[in-house]
């Protein structure tokens, strides 16, 4: 008598290369009826650090398990989610927070493996790319700039995005070349912890920025003279600064999880120039005021205590209220000249970006500001906003200037709906306010 052969499965992605922010459809057929299939998920990323997901399914009647269709049994998400293998991921052997490639023109490489009960193996895998068929990528080191352009492939002239990271310092390439590949030239600007630049956010010039900015507009001829400024955490609240005190050079401000204060040079400052309560930004040489000097109602230490602290956060509730002080480090959010967008998460434990962000759009109702201001406040999402289906489990971290243990928030579910639904909010908020049709986005 001749047995019955074991069904063979098949692992089919689609797309198989895209870019990042491209939703996947994974399916794996060839299953027998209510059969049990592991699927795991490996990635290198940073620095060789290789990150793997797992989640174990069950087969319908038709033995197809479809992720974009089907939650989990059990493993590492637990809910329908498309790119959930991704989002889950964590490293294997290493703490590095690092999701990104040592490469940003290099695609990031996922092999998904699924095994059945019975032991049969089959593998498949996809590719995501942040840059775009014909998307340029070029250093900049011009007028004591340190930033690196990326530049769509067709003809401009374009509308002008300038990028700008946060506390960790250094050059965000992977958000500028993602924005060039949706139709926008972007300028990612380091403006500390880059090559030649102060390995500290310590007395960082207001007038660096501002020829960065005018650099961008004097170079790169923006279509309509359109240089909007975005950034993330520090960059959030510098992006604000910006538009605030250079709104002529400014055409549009996106915050991502912002402050609305200037604040001191806290975990990125230099321990030799005031550390933690050492100034930030200085223009002309003077120093701006921030919300720790000499703070009369911080009486404690957010980085003291074993690591990763979780209240650290609560030290910028106790410092507002020293509400003279306050008044004199809030950012004047009222004389940006632009169009404004918020994000933020209700759960971020870093700093208080919710609150941050309704103060800014507060202010700016209160002024009567003639221009866009929108707000987007996600639930279940911490600090590190990033950008879509990438890696979203990092709730606790290292800083990476003071080495200090954090928290940032959130759930690794909501941090992947707000990392999904900031970068579409933005480039409709983008598409909007530029009247530009960016490339189609799924």
């Amino acid at each position: 008598m001749t047995s019955k052969p074991v069904p063979s499965p098949v692992v089919s992605i689609e797309p198989v290369d895209g870019l990042i922010d491209e939703s996947r459809r994974i399916v794996v057929s060839g299953l027998a009826p209510d059969e049990i299939v592991a699927v795991s998920a490996r990635t290198r990323r940073a620095r060789g650090v290789v990150w793997m997901s797992q989640a174990t399914f069950m087969a319908d009647a038709d033995g197809v398990v479809d992720l974009t269709r089907d939650a989990p049994v059990g493993g590492d998400y637990a809910e329908v989610a498309p790119m959930g293998l991704v989002w889950s991921q964590q490293p294997v052997d290493s703490t590095s927070p690092e999701i990104f490639g040592d490469e940003v023109m290099e695609p990031l490489h996922t092999v998904l493996t699924a095994v059945t009960a019975g032991g049969t193996t089959t593998e498949a895998g996809f590719n995501q790319r942040f840059d775009a068929a014909g998307v340029t990528r070029r250093e900049v080191r011009e007028d004591g700039l340190v930033g690196t352009l990326f530049t769509p492939a067709e003809g401009g002239p374009h509308p002008v995005v300038v990028v700008l990271n946060g506390s960790g310092g250094g050059i965000n390439e992977p958000r500028a070349a993602m924005l060039a590949s949706r139709g926008y030239q972007a300028f990612a600007l380091g403006y500390f912890k880059a090559p030649g630049l102060s390995p500290f956010i310590t007395e960082t010039p207001l007038e660096y920025l501002e020829s960065g900015l005018r650099w961008a507009h004097r170079e790169l001829k923006p279509r309509g003279g359109f240089v909007a400024v975005s950034g993330q955490s520090r960059g959030g609240e510098l992006a604000l600064l910006l538009g605030a005190t250079f709104p002529d050079l400014v055409s549009a401000v996106i915050a991502f999880v912002p402050g609305a204060m200037v604040h001191g040079a806290q975990g990125a400052g230099d321990p030799a120039r005031g550390g933690w309560q050492g100034t930030t930004w200085t223009r002309g040489g003077v120093p701006l005021p921030h919300l720790w000097q000499d703070n009369k109602a911080v009486h404690w230490h957010p980085w003291a205590g074993d690591a990763p602290p979780t209240r650290h956060h609560s030290v910028f509730f106790e410092g507002l209220k020293d509400t003279e002080l306050a008044a004199q480090a809030r950012i004047p959010v009222e004389r940006i000249a632009g169009p404004v967008l918020l994000i933020s998460g209700r759960d971020d434990r870093a700093w208080p970006s919710s609150l941050y962000s309704r103060m800014v759009a507060s202010t700016l109702r209160r002024h009567g500001h003639p221009h866009l201001v929108r707000h987007l406040d996600f639930d279940d999402a911490g600090h590190a906003i990033n950008l879509p289906v990438v890696p979203s489990t990092q709730l606790s971290r290292e800083h990476p200037v003071s080495k200090v243990p954090y928290t940032n928030g959130g759930t690794p579910s909501g941090n992947a709906r707000a990392d999904a639904g900031s970068w579409s909010g933005m480039l409709a908020f983008l598409d909007e306010i530029t009247g530009h049709r960016a490339r189609p986005r799924t």
